[in-house]
């Protein structure tokens, strides 16, 4: 994935003098996790910055390069970092087409690593998604393979809007698939079947879409045949492939790593309710992180995130169910 990723920056880096690349670290160390390794030496310091210690700063320089027809990507180390530049994002970034009343565009992206199953220190694994998912005017998107990163960031530099780009913190040299060559785009607000199913449907997006996909095959070992959609697109939400999966299975679980309480997976099982309520043949249940802050850089992650054993639980139950 971290591959992919590189790719795609270059690309654009290559093919639109506007776009540059802004964050910590990114120019001789090439970026914490080495996305963009090489890139300042070959595009320059002024095309790929290395920035001060303060994501408010690089926030804030972005929606002013971007209002004067600039195309910046910005790499924060960690999405839990990006707290300390959440009002220049959601008071800011977010509202500035709103504001401006069409005048100004901000077609910034911003560029996060987040999720566990590294043992990361401190504020490092943090998902605090659904956070940003309530901003009005951020698009926000978290690819769970190497082919979507690619197309998925593309998309994102070329928008004409702000857009957060999630990249799971396993997956960047965990995850591996075919990635084309050339150029291509993933569009925004269309789910990924990534398992067909009849019996149940499993939402999930990002890091958690392997844990689910090692779930299913237990599963099918017990002839349970679960679908796996892998949402891709936070914000826009693909409602319809959605309701569309449990319309036919009439059953769903949904899957985060984030903390149960006002998650994103709420607001799944919120839309499922109002738009498949009378399909469903139970309740839709949850399989989640507690409430408790994340056990960082001990093997207590292990027991923290959800994992296959905790969905097939999940499953079991929801199927099995009057």
């Amino acid at each position: 994935m971290i591959e992919a990723i590189r790719a795609s920056l270059t690309h654009e880096l290559e093919t639109d003098e506007r776009v540059l690349l802004m964050g910590q670290d990114i120019g001789d160390l090439g970026g914490v996790f080495r996305a963009t390794d090489g890139l300042q030496t070959k595009y320059g310091d002024d095309r790929v910055v290395c920035t001060p210690i303060s994501e408010s700063c690089m926030i804030g320089a972005s929606i002013g390069l971007a209002a004067s027809g600039l195309v910046p990507v910005v790499e924060i180390q960690f999405l839990g970092f990006a707290h300390l530049g959440f009002h220049q994002v959601s008071h800011q970034l977010a509202r500035m087409r709103y504001r401006s009343r069409g005048r100004i565009k901000t077609p910034v992206t911003i560029r996060c690593p987040y999720g566990g199953g590294v043992r990361a220190i401190e504020i490092h694994s943090d998902a605090v998604e659904s956070m940003y998912a309530g901003v009005p005017g951020l698009k926000v998107v978290a690819p769970a393979t190497a082919y979507d990163a690619k197309g998925m960031l593309t998309a994102a530099i070329r928008d004409e809007d702000p857009v957060l780009f999630l990249e799971p913190l396993r997956g960047y040299r965990l995850v591996r698939d075919e990635v084309p060559d050339e150029d291509y785009t993933v569009e925004f607000g269309q789910a990924r079947i990534a398992r067909a199913g009849e019996h149940v449907t499993i939402v999930a997006w990002s890091g958690m879409i392997p844990v689910v996909e090692r779930a299913a095959e237990t599963l099918a070992a017990e002839g349970i045949d679960a679908e796996i959609i892998d949402l891709r697109s936070i914000v826009p939400l693909d409602v319809e492939t959605l309701v569309s999966s449990v319309v036919k299975t009439g059953r769903a679980v949904v899957v985060q790593e984030a903390p149960m309480t006002a998650g994103l997976g709420s607001e799944i099982v919120t839309t499922l309710t109002e738009e498949a309520f009378y399909n469903l043949e139970a309740p839709v249940a949850r399989v989640t992180a507690p409430d408790t802050p994340y056990p960082y850089a001990t093997g207590l992650e292990e027991y923290y995130l959800p994992d296959a054993d905790r969905i097939v639980v999940a499953v079991r139950r929801t199927v099995t169910a009057a």
